[in-house]
């Protein structure tokens, strides 16, 4: 096995769209060294008002290319989450590695009050996973386990043994 690039992060291109005018919006990055997700900024023009209960698409002003075999995962930002009561709309979202158009966060304001949104202001966090595609085998049977078929919350409680 080649161990050589194993320490080797994989490399995210990005584009700035509009460079010009989007000079001033900070691209994705990590904002501690031990951070899992890059913060993503807002490339709206200006103030952007989301009423409570309300859905927008919010541009970042950038597109990417992704390594063949990962997913970037859009997800909250937790202090918009618990302050405002922002989240997405479907988080996480998933962006393709064959993506090219520009990156857009779907959000919602689960709050009681209207939420501004200002240019350059961090909306959400992108994570860079390994994505596999598995191959498919039809089977008569599936092998058993101790849960089985038993839909949501159906565990006795009891860790599974070792």
């Amino acid at each position: 096995m080649n161990t050589k690039n194993l320490d080797k992060p994989p490399r995210l291109q990005i584009l700035r769209l509009d460079p010009l005018a989007n000079a001033d919006i900070p691209l994705p990055r990590y904002m501690t060294s031990q951070a899992a997700g890059m913060d993503v900024c807002a490339a709206i023009d200006g103030d952007l008002t989301v009423a409570a209960g309300d859905i927008a698409l919010i541009p970042t002003g950038f597109a990417m290319a992704l390594p063949p075999g990962f997913e970037a995962q859009i997800r909250p930002r937790s202090g918009l989450a618990v302050h405002h009561g922002i989240g997405l709309v479907n988080a996480p979202g998933t962006i393709d590695a064959d993506y090219r158009g520009e990156i857009k966060i779907a959000v919602i304001n689960l709050g009681r009050e209207p939420y501004t949104f200002h240019r350059g202001q961090r909306i959400a966090q992108m994570v860079i996973q390994r994505a596999w595609q598995v191959e498919i085998e039809v089977v008569e049977d599936l092998p058993g386990t101790r849960r089985g078929s038993g839909g949501f919350g159906h565990t006795d409680g009891q860790p599974n043994p070792a």
